[in-house]
């Protein structure tokens, strides 16, 4: 679990900077996709799953 939580974070960083700089290529994805798979193997996939479905459960009201 703590290494999964450090390349959680090693990645959403990696990440961040990739979309800040604009530098999106198959890179970004590629670190976009590990990003998601080690977040999902954290105690944070839960909220993240229950906000995703909050979200496209709003989305027809708007």
């Amino acid at each position: 679990m703590l290494v999964s939580v450090s390349l959680v974070v090693l990645f959403g960083l990696v990440l961040f900077f990739l979309l800040r700089s604009r530098a999106l290529g198959w890179g970004a994805a590629f670190v976009a996709m590990m990003f998601g798979f080690f977040l999902a193997s954290t105690g944070a996939a839960g909220p993240v799953n229950r906000l995703a479905a909050a979200v496209i459960d709003a989305l027809p009201t708007l």
